[in-house]
């Protein structure tokens, strides 16, 4: 297995997830809006739209996010037996808020794995 180097500067595929640092440089230009990636590094011009991401990491969260958002739900219902309307105002920002915040946690880790790993599309 080929060892990869990481060049200096460039951050932890943990560090760029979190901060949504570019995977190159480290610098905080991964994003243009809360999920939505940048088209390139303003500050060292690597070009994110060579990686291709696509819809696997919400897709995964979705399944996973709901399947804890439920088991908390049918808990709560259990316990408290509250109206379902409260349980709509509880669940659904909470979901919301929940996946969107993975979200680009995941995105932010699988594209800096793409890059250190150095994953392309095959020709």
């Amino acid at each position: 297995m080929a060892e990869h180097k990481i060049k200096e500067g460039q951050p932890g595929i943990l560090r760029a997830a979190l901060f949504g640092c570019c995977p190159n440089c480290g610098a905080k230009t991964l994003f243009a809006g809360v999920v939505r990636f940048a088209n390139s590094c303003s500050s060292c011009e690597l070009d994110f739209t060579q990686y291709n991401v696509g819809d696997g990491p919400a897709a995964f969260l979705t399944m996973i996010v709901g399947a804890v958002v439920i088991a908390l739900a049918i808990m709560v219902d259990i316990a408290v037996r509250p109206p379902f309307w409260l349980h709509a105002m509880i669940w659904v920002p909470f979901t919301v808020i929940l996946i969107v915040g993975l979200l680009r946690f995941a995105k932010g880790a699988l594209i800096a794995s793409e890059h250190r790993n150095q994953a392309g599309e095959v020709k």
